[in-house]
């Protein structure tokens, strides 16, 4: 997308107001546009603080008017790069019937182009979304891990290809060292990848480092509250709360994951859970059939046994809240 930035600045006394607008230049549509407040003696940190926000905050809208932009084309002037786009609403969802559409439009991209990491990265997602969702098929582990490994190979320095490359590879290989130092490598190229930063929380906070997917996780969702994503930096929270045994808060934020990404069926699991632990029994099993409503072939032995990257002690809580939940084995 080609597009151009404008800008000015205020002064007030010793206040500054700073605005700034991204302008797409073929169409001139506002793509993004914000304002920041601070005093003369505080500069420095104000041009800091619009920095990182601008680089959070234009990431995700000029993805959202690229992917728009794609879909203006007609079929036959595709490339690599517009069959991505056309993928990437379809991987965001975390549900197999999506990940079937978008997998269509990344096979396609990489027979034009066999190294684009991206795309690589993106089919691995839509692999384990189909892997988890859609009968624990081993070819989609095996495919899934195939492209992770490729795009980490290809994409060293694309931090959206290593961040879901990162996902895929603790996931279905249960290798959180890969994926960790993955991510550890994305934000080195992009510290404000909204990408990045939500699949570092998801990571560090089922199989990591807790204080460090808090971080991510409130990052994220500051730089990026409205990100297709957002759902894992609630989802993140929860789980560190889990850990810490504050089952209450671990509800509250995974109900905000629900209430991000209505449509994925695990947050109902993980927030039925969560309240299953609390002693909210009867709210536990009311969120377990509705669980089942949007995925009835759910069982919890299944998906124990996918979530063998989860904490030992965390995947034991699990096993037990799903009994009192009442979700089939």
């Amino acid at each position: 997308m080609a597009g151009h930035v404008e800008g000015s600045l205020r002064k007030g006394g010793n206040r500054l107001r700073i605005t700034g607008q991204l302008i797409e230049a073929e169409t001139g549509t506002h793509v993004w546009a914000d304002k920041y407040d601070g005093v003369l003696e505080d500069v420095f940190d104000l041009q800091d603080k619009i920095t990182e926000t601008i680089v959070g905050i234009i990431e995700p809208s000029v993805r959202r008017a690229e992917i728009e932009r794609s879909r203006r084309k007609r079929p036959e002037n595709l490339g690599a790069y517009d069959l991505y786009l056309r993928a990437l609403p379809h991987t965001q969802s975390a549900m197999p019937e999506d990940a079937a559409i978008a997998i269509g439009y990344l096979e396609e991209a990489l027979e034009l182009d066999p190294n684009y990491a991206v795309a690589h990265a993106a089919l691995a997602v839509c692999r384990e979304s189909r892997f988890r969702g859609a009968g624990f098929d081993e070819a989609d582990r095996t495919e899934g891990v195939r492209h992770a490994r490729l795009a980490l190979a290809l994409g060293t320095d694309d931090a959206t290809a290593l961040a879901y490359a990162a996902l895929t590879v603790l996931h279905l290989a249960h290798d959180f060292e890969a994926a960790s130092g993955a991510i550890a490598r994305a934000l080195s190229l992009n510290g404000s990848c909204a990408t990045a930063l939500y699949w570092g929380a998801h990571i560090h906070a089922w199989s990591g480092d807790p204080v460090l997917a808090e971080d991510y996780a409130s990052r994220a969702l500051r730089l990026s509250p409205f990100d297709p994503l957002s759902y894992e930096g609630y989802l993140a929270l929860g789980a560190v709360r889990l850990r810490l045994r504050r089952y209450d808060d671990a509800a509250a934020c995974l109900a905000k994951a629900v209430q991000a990404n209505p449509r994925f069926s695990v947050l109902y699991a993980l927030q039925a859970s969560a309240l299953a632990m609390a002693g909210r029994i009867e709210d536990a099993r009311a969120l377990a059939r509705r669980l089942l409503e949007l995925e009835p072939t759910f069982r919890a032995l299944r998906f124990l046994e996918f979530a063998g990257f989860v904490r030992p002690e965390i995947r034991e809580a699990f096993a037990a809240a799903f009994r009192e939940a009442r979700l089939p084995e």
